[in-house]
This record gives structure tokens, sequence and C-alpha cells, in this order.
């Protein structure tokens, strides 16, 4: 079936009270033996962030927050796809896709929407204006969960490349972070018909082995990535290798699938050493609750399992293309360095101040360097 349906966010009473008697009767593990988060989520951090989910958190703000937009769901390659269509009302506007990756949703995106469909209502040039699709991964968040391998990056940029056909799009701009990088690398690379220009704020360029004469940027990325492989790794490896059995602890707790995500907020983000600096505890539980409802523990690490090192292709890109690095990104690369996989570059910046999750943390920055690559393009 090709039909778009609307789709409505329902949380029941049922899966509140269920959350809330599974956070209450929460088992601790034993306190860290550090100062710090070095050994993971400190017990008393998490306590506090668990106590406030299960009693002043409004369980029902994930709802309300996402069916403010319009929802639907579609069939595409087999598998529902759930995705937000907010239409700018300037005819002049361009769609633009919006791709998350994980932990993300896409809540990361809740707070750029007004900006970039509605330009004039936050003091910008209303000249530049985007219908957005924002659709869930498949796996990940409303989205329907694959019963069967082969969902890689290559599928998923098929699967949102044939949504935009659906929706009448038949030229479209594209942005991603995370794994929507590889995807909406992987849309530029495969759907080069329509897809007219991409930027990404985690560009998945490696170093050049043989490069000479490193810049300070370029040494302060390899040494980001050292401490990545041997600090920060060990999620991705459990995925990639053995998404089910972590799964049975993550379905089971959501003292456990909160940990599992608010780690990589203190991580990834921006936050001088704690996620809350940046991201409200609202921002984040809502983020966690995405996971938590839909049970989505299992399909979203699976994404590793069929990706993660599995060689997914570097071709060469040649569609227009945008990169924004900022200090805290996990994997972060030079202009040059990307110029061998990414052949027409007509954007590059580099901001002092954001982390991975850059929509969510510095939603006004993502913004602006959105307006500026599209603008070249």
């Amino acid at each position: 079936m090709s039909d778009i349906h609307p789709f409505t966010i329902s949380i029941s009473d049922e899966v509140i009270n269920d959350l809330k008697t599974r956070l209450n009767a929460t088992r601790w593990p034993d306190q860290e033996t550090v100062e710090d988060w070095t050994q993971g989520v400190p017990l008393d951090y998490q306590k506090n962030l668990m106590a406030y989910w299960a009693s002043d958190y409004d369980h029902q703000r994930l709802a309300n927050r996402l069916n403010a937009y319009d929802n639907f769901v579609t069939e595409v390659n087999g598998l529902d796809i759930h995705f937000l269509h907010v239409r700018s009302s300037h005819e002049h506007a361009r769609p633009l896709l919006l791709s998350h990756g994980w932990p993300g949703s896409i809540v990361e995106f809740l707070k750029v929407i007004g900006p970039l469909t509605e330009p004039q209502d936050h003091g910008l040039d209303q000249n530049q204006a985007f219908h957005l699709v924002i659709p869930s991964l498949p796996g990940y968040g409303f989205s329907g969960k694959p019963t069967k391998t082969g969902w890689s990056v290559e599928k998923m940029a098929d699967t949102f490349a044939m949504l935009m056909a659906r929706l009448g799009y038949d030229r479209y701009l594209a942005q991603g972070g995370d794994w929507g990088s590889a995807i909406t690398s992987a849309i530029g690379r495969q759907d080069t018909e329509h897809c007219l220009g991409i930027h990404l704020n985690m560009v998945l360029a490696p170093p050049d082995p043989g490069a000479k004469d490193l810049t300070e940027h370029e040494m302060s990325a390899l040494a980001g990535l050292a401490h990545y492989q041997e600090w920060d790794s060990g999620y991705s490896k459990q995925q990639a290798t053995r998404p089910q059995t972590l799964s049975y602890g993550l379905a089971d707790s959501p003292s456990g699938q909160a940990a599992w995500v608010l780690e990589k907020y203190w991580s990834w983000t921006d936050c001088d050493g704690d996620p809350a600096n940046v991201l409200s505890r609202d921002e984040m539980l809502d983020n966690i609750m995405v996971y938590w409802l839909n049970n989505t523990s299992a399909s979203s690490g699976r994404l590793y399992w069929h990706s993660f090192g599995k060689g997914a292709q570097q071709t060469e890109i040649k569609v227009p293309m945008g990169g924004t690095i900022f200090p805290k990104e996990i994997f972060r690369t030079s202009q040059r360095f990307a110029e061998r996989l990414y052949k027409n570059i007509v954007y590059w910046n580099e901001r002092p101040k954001g982390g991975h999750f850059a929509a969510f943390e510095q939603p006004e920055i993502y913004v602006e360097e959105i307006r500026a690559c599209f603008a070249k393009i």
C-alpha cells in the first residue's frame, strides 16, 4: 500500500502505571567508587532522575509535544514508517529531510521546527524556509520494527528517498547526524536524481594515513577518536555484536534504558560535566520515553549489527555537501580529509560550542548552520 495515514501518539494510563511501578521497584547497584562519571552514570544522579520520572514528570508531555505537529505513517519497503510532515506557509519553501540517529529520535528536532518552517516568527529572513519531513528510523520510535535482516544504512536511505517521492517532492535537501549522517550520505550517493544537496553535523570521513603537517584541529580529532575507541565505544561493540542479549535488561528496566541513553548525554554533549546544563530533565526524559514506550532497545540496536564495521559504502559522493564540526562531537574531521569522500563541498564551518546532539542541545546554532549551508545550494 502507498497510502499515507494520519497518526496520533497515544500513551495509556496502563502504560504509565506500569512505568511507575517498575521505576519504584528498581533494584539499585552498588555506588560507583569514583567521584565523577568515569564508571558510568553516578548512582545518586540516576536515583534523582528516576524519582523525577516516576513522580513529577508529565507523562503525557511527549504525546502533547509530538501531536502538536502533523504525524503520519506509511508503508515503505514493507515496513510502517512514522514521520512528522510540517509544511511551511511559504510557497517558496524547499523540502528538507531530517534524519536522527542513536540514542536519538525525532524529539531532537522539535526545537528547530519553528525556525526552519516559519523563520519570520523567529527573527530570521523568511526568504529561506523549509518544508520538513522528519521520520523515525526503521526500528526506532514509532516506526515499524524489521522482522528480517537487511535493514542497513543503504536500505534506510532508499526507504527515505521513496518516502520523499511519495510525498510529491521531486527535489529535496537532506540533513543528519549520527546514523542520520550515514543515511544522509547514502541518500546523496544513491538518489542523485532527486537529492539536491546534503548537510551533516557529524562528518564521517577518516583521516588520510599519508597526510603530513597535521593541523591542531586534526590532531585533536585523532585524539578524540583514540578516546572513543578506548573509553567510549563499549555500547557500539555490544549493539554491533549482541544487541539481543543487551535488550533483555533494557526492555525490562526503565532505569536501565534511561541510563543507557543518559550516559551519552554526559559524554557527547558540550555540558561541562552535567547534561542538565544543556538539556532539561524533561527533554532528556522525552527522548528516553520514545525508547521505553515502543520497546525499541533491540530493534534500534540492530542497526549497529547491520552496519557498524560492516564495510558500508565509502564511494565518492558528488552532490553538493556542507559540514559543521562541533567541538564535542564523537568523530571529527577536517575539510581536507572530508574532500577525499565528498567531492563537492560547498560549505564548511567549525563552531566553538556544541556536541553530538546539535539540534537538541544547540538549536539556534543548528538552524544557523542549516540556513548558511543550504543558502549555497
